[in-house]
């Protein structure tokens, strides 16, 4: 090869390196449907909840000591706000995810891309270009053939719930923006506040009579397989994600980032069908090529808006 062919490839080369972990990212966040699926039932929901995110918790604050000593009352109060705001959105994720395929589950979740420029649109009054709105609409439509796969039925409580917690996102996102007190603090701090928020929320709950079983409870009856679905949950989906897009947003461009996180529900669904024995049906899986073409497109516009 050439010394003048290496110079080309050498920007390729950098490109990839980053690229291959942020696609480990996507993959990892796409099989953890069918993972918490795998070793979550309605009852033990807010046990694997405190479980999978107080086995991080303290890498993350030894981690982020410092920033967590540095922030302010105010960033404090604000990072406990959105922490408030995540737990329900693992809440309505992960009871999702027990009452529906991990497919429809990793699908339905990224309308988040759809309904967080049309909520800013709505908070700023600020119309939404008509390319924008056709890619929402094609998205919807997807969501309603996805959840249709045995006919035109009523969706499942499943499918409803993460149509709730896609909602709940956007609604993160828009908090994150909207709290002026959060914007100066680093996003391990932030991250840390906001799971330990979180994770206390979980906790109540796990003693309130009648929400299930107790965390403890339910860590002495895993096997080595639920022990290996729970890691995967806390060291892979939470932590090496974490660490990867921290590392990787100060390599590349924001819009990257985004691009390549969004390829999450291909995993879900490749997961989903390949793993779980999961079917879609002839409805279903042309609802899902919307889904997916139409978060696409409404992303590219989104970005291209902006």
């Amino acid at each position: 090869m050439s010394s003048a062919v290496l110079p080309a490839l050498a920007p390729s080369r950098r490109a990839w390196v980053t690229d291959l972990p942020l696609l480990l990212v996507a993959a990892v966040w796409g099989a953890s449907y069918l993972a918490a699926k795998g070793i979550t039932t309605t009852h033990t929901v807010i046990a694997v909840l405190v479980l999978r995110f107080a086995i991080v918790l303290p890498a993350l604050a030894v981690a982020g000591w410092r920033g967590l000593r540095a922030l302010s009352g105010a960033q404090w109060r604000g990072a406990g706000l959105l922490g408030l705001v995540l737990s329900g959105i693992f809440l309505l994720e992960t009871y999702g995810v027990v009452h529906t395929s991990a497919t429809n589950a990793g699908l339905i979740i990224s309308l988040t891309m759809i309904f967080t420029p049309l909520a800013e649109a709505a908070v700023t009054r600020v119309r939404p270009p008509a390319s924008f709105l056709a890619a929402a609409g094609l998205s919807v439509a997807g969501v309603v053939l996805l959840t249709q796969g045995g006919g035109f039925t009523s969706p499942s409580t499943g499918d409803l719930l993460m149509l709730l917690a896609a909602l709940a996102r956007t609604v993160h996102v828009l908090a994150m923006v909207r709290i002026k007190a959060v914007q100066g603090a680093d996003s391990l701090s932030l991250t840390t506040v906001q799971l330990g928020s979180a994770v206390a929320v979980f906790a109540v709950l796990a003693a309130v009579p009648g929400t299930g079983a107790a965390p403890w409870t339910v860590a002495a009856g895993f096997g080595a397989g639920e022990w290996a679905g729970l890691l995967f949950l806390s060291v892979f989906c939470t932590l090496f994600a974490f660490f990867v897009q921290m590392w990787s947003v100060r390599r590349t461009s924001p819009s990257r980032v985004s691009l390549l996180l969004g390829t999450e529900p291909l995993w879900a669904a490749a997961v989903g069908i390949a793993l779980g024995g999961e079917r879609l049906g002839v409805l279903g899986l042309l609802g899902a090529v919307l889904v997916l073409a139409g978060t696409a497109w409404g992303r590219r516009r989104a970005d291209a808006a902006a």
